[in-house]
């Protein structure tokens, strides 16, 4: 049986494609893909776009059920999915979350050239390696009793800036400064506590990865250097999240919106978009404990970037501030925010799901950094480790038509399974020595997994999200160095 979607994909303009209404029955908004059309047949290779129809079922769905261009199968929601919900008769579903809650990136820069770098790369690579904890169930020297993990759950960044982990403005730099408000710890059960105790400051399994990379392209120099940014600087980037406190955050409560489900008698097609009304006990008790997930992630980066902020100055012996490591900025893929929106030409409060999607605010909004008010928020997506990754920023366009939010990576092309049967984690490392990329990793099963050909050209994804004005081109970074989880 083929998994290839045969549905209807109407085109809209040059870069959107709809899925309508009248598709499938209960559907309360249209489905509405960006892509273009040189691309729009890789979309239909697995059943990601009937996620995006099946999301428009959700009760007080707005505007359209979106994806962007990095689409691709997911849990719930297609991995690339966005939709708001209203607050008064809308739902939220962890589906439309994902269960590594606030999976996301963070971009710092350094005053060094891939010049300075390349002489100690193997080193460099090897050290982090040895420094920040990878792999499957790893454990960072940092283990905190339960006391403490509840502080980290709602404080969050700040919680590691107030015990030496970083600086103050690195808060600055972090979407919703690193704390998201609503949270609360004893909305998280024992389980995710004691999954959490022993792995703060650990990079996980995965796609997950610290890369050592150069700005090989500049495509708006007036913006890049008001980020202090040039070409041939070296910068690093760190993806990761909220690892097995997450995980089990959401395993808890699918197991309760389940209940929910049946409870409020709510139609959905699918039960992986098993939900609760927001203003349900059910619902009230998933965000506080998501949220809570969301600051243990942003505690998990900013302790991980101090860990690499002090190797580099192993290194290269300099103190990170003389090498000018500062945080760009950190931005989550994987949460659901209460935010105001235009909805038929009124403003509107709405719970929007970004699920594998970046929030892309513009200029003069007041949710990012004064310091960015005049080029709008940085938006951080990664590619694959052969490859490329980019620094883009947010637009008017995006508030108007995605809610704010643009793509958050390349997109697999392959599962992870198949990835390993058209590769060797062996072949994969020796590939990308060739091209002058130093990879470490957990195991080299990951390195099969994560193989640059298991992903669509991030280039092209990023060229979609461009030109359709969802964000904006601002620099493109090669890699140099890489460990992987």
């Amino acid at each position: 049986m083929s998994n290839r979607w045969e549905g209807p994909l109407d085109k809209v303009d040059r870069f959107r494609w709809r899925i309508p209404k009248t598709y499938k029955d209960g559907m309360r908004v249209p489905g509405l893909i960006y892509m273009d059309e040189e691309h729009i047949d890789i979309i239909r290779q697995d059943k990601a776009p009937e996620q995006v129809a099946n999301a428009a079922h959700l009760p007080g769905m707005v505007g359209a059920s979106l994806a962007m261009p990095d689409i691709h199968w997911g849990y719930g929601f297609a991995i690339g999915g966005v939709g708001a919900t209203r607050l008064d008769d809308g739902v939220i579903s962890p589906g439309g979350v994902g269960f590594d809650i606030n999976c996301g990136v963070r971009l710092l820069k350094t005053n060094l050239s891939e010049e300075d770098v390349r002489p100690y790369l193997d080193k460099l690579v090897d050290r982090l390696f040895r420094n920040i904890p990878s792999g499957v169930g790893s454990k960072g020297t940092l283990v905190l009793t339960k006391y403490e993990i509840s502080e980290v759950l709602e404080k969050g960044a700040a919680w590691a800036v107030e015990k030496g982990y970083g600086r103050p403005r690195d808060l600055d730099m972090t979407e919703e400064r690193g704390c998201m408000k609503g949270a609360k710890a004893n909305k998280v059960s024992d389980r995710a506590y004691k999954r959490g105790m022993p792995q703060l400051g650990t990079l996980g399994s995965g796609n997950h990865f610290l890369e050592i990379q150069v700005i090989d392209e500049l495509f708006d120099k007036d913006i890049a250097e008001k980020l202090g940014l040039s070409e041939d600087q070296v910068v690093m980037m760190i993806h990761s999240g909220s690892r097995g406190l997450g995980h089990q955050v959401c395993t808890d409560y699918l197991k309760t919106m389940e209940r929910a489900v049946r409870k409020y008698d709510i139609n959905i097609p699918d039960r992986q978009l098993a939900c609760a009304p927001l203003n349900s006990p059910e619902g009230k008790d998933y965000f506080a404990a998501m949220a809570a997930a969301a600051n243990y992630a942003w505690a998990n980066r900013q302790v991980m970037m101090h860990l690499a902020r002090q190797t580099f100055g192993e290194i290269f012996k300099r103190r990170p501030e003389d090498l000018g490591m500062d945080l760009i900025y950190d931005v989550a893929h994987n949460i659901a925010k209460i935010e105001e929106h235009v909805v038929d030409e009124k403003n509107l409060r709405v719970c929007v799901h970004r699920k594998g999607a970046t929030r892309a605010f513009p200029p003069g909004h007041p949710d990012i950094p004064e310091e960015y008010s005049d080029i709008g928020q940085p938006v951080l997506v990664p590619g694959d480790m052969g490859r490329a990754s980019y620094l883009l920023v947010g637009t008017e366009k995006a508030l108007q038509e995605t809610f704010g939010s643009s793509c958050h990576g390349a997109g697999r092309l392959m599962s992870r399974t198949a990835a390993k049967k058209t590769t060797s984690g062996m072949s994969v490392q020796s590939k990308l020595r060739d091209k002058g990329i130093i990879v470490k990793a957990a195991s080299r099963g990951v390195l099969a997994e994560e193989a640059p050909e298991a992903y669509k050209d991030v280039n092209e994804v990023v060229r979609v999200c461009h030109e359709a004005g969802i964000s904006l081109r601002v620099a493109r970074m090669r890699p140099m160095g890489v460990v992987k989880g």
